[in-house]
C-alpha cells in the first residue's frame, strides 16, 4: 500500500468526522436569516486549511459573504495549483421530505453507496468535495510529498450566483496567479466508471411577475371578465417551447455550437443505460428536444425550465379568488457561444411580446454565467486523467455536464488559466434536493486522486 493510501487509512475516521462538523453549519447564502452561520462556516473553513498546513490564510471581505483565501508556496519556481470551491449551500426546503435533519448529518448505506454515505445539505455540493482538497493538501504536506504550490479560494456565494467573486478575482489577479485551477463541484458517471467533466453549461436565471387587477378578486363576481394572472402566466410559459420541445424564443439557437457526427459519437461512448435512468427517477418515459439523445440533451443542448411558480391562495381549504399577481422563476442552461446577457435579453423581449394587454409584465434577471469547455490535451487534464487511472484502475471518460459553475468562464477570462473539473459526486446524490448525500467511498477516493494529481502535474510540467 502506498504512503498516500496508508495515510488515508490511518486518518479516514478523522477525515469523515471533520466533514460532518462542517456539514452541521447551516451556511445557506440565499436566506439572510442564516448570515451568522455563513460567516461561522467561513471561519471554520479558514481554520481547517490553516490546520492542514497553509502558511497564509485570510478571510477576505467582499460586498457579500467573504472569500477564504489560503496558500502554501514551497518554491516560486514550481507550478501553482489554485483550488476553488464554495462553503455555502442551498436552502434545505422542503424540510418534510428529509429522512433526517439536513444539518444533522447521518451515515447510511444506499444502493449506490453500499459502504455508506453522509446525508446532509452540502454533503456533495460542495462541502464534501472541496474538503477533499483540504485533506489531500494536508496529506501531501505532512508526508513531505507536496510538489506544487497550493492556493485556495473558497467562496460563500456560489449558490446565489457568485455575485461578488467577480470583483474579488479582478482585484486580486496577482494573488490568484496560478498554472491550473482545480475544481471539484461536478461528478463521475459511476463508482466503477470514472469520468472528468470537460464542459459546463452557462446560465440565465430570471424571475417573472404577471399583474392583472389591482387586488385579489372574487372568482364568481369577476371570473371570465378580467384576466387571471395565473392562467395568463401558464399560457405564456406554454409558448416558450414548440411541439418538438424546442425553445421558441426568436434567435435563441442562432449561436448554438453544432457538434459534428464524430463529436456526437464520442458522447455516445460514455456508458449510459436509459432503462436504469428511468428506473432511478421512477419515469415511464423520457422527455426532451426531438432529434437528440438523453446524454446530448443534458450535455450539449440548451434548455429552458420553470424552477418555481406561485400565486393566489395555496393554504388549507378553499378561497375562491382571482389573484392580482402570479410569479415564476425560470432558468435557461446555455451551451458554447451563447451569451447569458444576450439570452436574457432575447427572453425578456419575447416574454413581453407574447403578453396580452390585459396584464402587465416584469422580468427580473437574477444571475447568469457563460458556458465553459476544457481542453483534454493540456498538462492539467492529463495529470487528472493519470491520477484517476492510478486510483480507479481505469482511464476516465471525458463528459459534458448539464450543470453550471458560472464563475469558471470568468477565471479563464480574468486569470488566463484553464480549470480542470475533477468531481466525484454521483447523479443519485440528490444535490439541491431533500436527502442530499455523498458517498464515503467517493470522499476518500477523491482525497487519494487529488493527491496523485499534485504529483502528476509537477512531473508533467517538469518534463516539458
Amino acid at each position: 500500500m502506498s504512503k498516500i493510501k496508508d495515510y488515508i487509512e490511518k486518518h479516514k475516521d478523522r477525515f469523515v468526522d471533520e466533514l460532518i462538523d462542517l456539514l452541521k453549519i447551516p451556511s445557506i447564502s440565499a436566506d439572510p436569516s442564516y448570515s451568522k452561520d455563513v460567516l461561522n462556516c467561513a471561519n471554520a473553513v479558514a481554520k481547517s486549511i490553516k490546520s492542514a498546513g497553509a502558511d497564509n490564510v485570510e478571510i477576505c471581505e467582499t460586498a457579500g459573504y467573504p472569500v477564504v483565501y489560503a496558500e502554501k508556496i514551497i518554491d516560486p519556481n514550481l507550478p501553482t495549483v489554485l483550488i476553488y470551491g464554495h462553503y455555502d449551500v442551498q436552502p434545505a426546503d422542503p424540510l418534510d421530505l428529509w429522512e433526517s435533519g439536513p444539518f444533522d448529518p447521518v451515515i447510511k448505506a444506499t444502493k449506490t453507496h453500499p459502504s455508506g454515505a453522509i446525508f446532509a445539505r452540502g454533503a456533495c455540493d460542495d462541502k464534501g468535495q472541496f474538503y477533499m482538497h483540504v485533506k489531500a493538501f494536508e496529506l501531501m504536506n505532512n508526508l513531505d510529498k507536496l510538489t506544487c504550490n497550493i492556493k485556495f479560494m473558497i467562496e460563500g456565494e456560489e449558490e446565489v450566483g457568485s455575485e461578488n467573486l467577480s470583483s474579488f478575482v479582478k482585484e486580486n489577479k496577482d494573488k490568484l496567479q496560478s498554472d491550473a485551477i482545480l475544481i471539484s463541484d461536478t461528478g463521475i458517471i459511476a463508482n466503477d466508471t470514472p469520468s472528468i467533466t470537460t464542459g459546463l453549461k452557462g446560465l440565465s436565471y430570471l424571475e417573472v411577475e404577471i399583474t392583472g387587477p389591482n387586488r385579489d378578486l372574487h372568482s364568481g363576481l369577476y371570473g371570465g371578465a378580467v384576466a387571471n394572472p395565473i392562467n395568463i402566466l401558464c399560457e405564456m410559459i406554454s409558448k416558450m417551447k414548440n411541439e418538438n420541445n424546442q425553445i421558441a424564443i426568436p434567435g435563441f439557437y442562432d449561436k448554438v455550437q453544432i457538434l459534428s457526427d464524430e463529436e456526437r459519437a464520442d458522447i455516445a461512448r460514455a456508458p449510459f443505460s436509459l432503462k436504469k435512468y428511468k428506473q432511478a427517477l421512477d419515469l415511464s418515459d423520457i422527455h426532451g428536444e426531438k432529434g437528440f439523445t438523453t446524454m446530448e440533451r443534458t450535455g450539449i443542448r440548451p434548455t429552458l425550465d420553470v424552477n418555481g411558480i406561485w400565486g393566489g391562495y395555496t393554504g388549507e381549504g378553499a378561497k375562491t379568488v382571482i389573484p392580482s399577481k402570479a410569479f415564476a422563476k425560470i432558468s435557461m442552461r446555455l451551451v458554447p457561444n451563447q451569451s447569458d446577457e444576450e439570452i436574457t435579453q432575447l427572453f425578456t423581449d419575447y416574454f413581453l411580446k407574447i403578453a396580452p394587454k390585459s396584464v402587465t409584465v416584469k422580468v427580473k434577471p437574477h444571475h447568469g454565467g457563460e458556458p465553459y469547455v476544457s481542453p483534454t490535451d493540456i498538462p492539467a487534464y492529463k495529470a487528472a486523467s493519470l491520477a484517476m487511472q492510478t486510483t480507479y484502475g481505469k482511464t476516465p471518460v471525458p463528459v459534458r455536464s448539464g450543470g453550471s459553475i458560472p464563475i469558471v468562464a470568468l477565471f479563464e477570462k480574468e486569470l488566463g488559466v484553464k480549470s480542470i473539473l475533477l468531481g466525484f459526486g454521483l447523479d443519485s446524490d440528490a444535490i439541491h434536493s431533500p436527502n442530499e448525500h455523498y458517498g464515503i467511498f467517493n470522499y476518500l477516493k477523491g482525497i487519494e486522486t487529488i493527491s496523485h494529481f499534485f504529483q502528476n502535474y509537477a512531473e508533467l510540467l517538469s518534463s516539458k
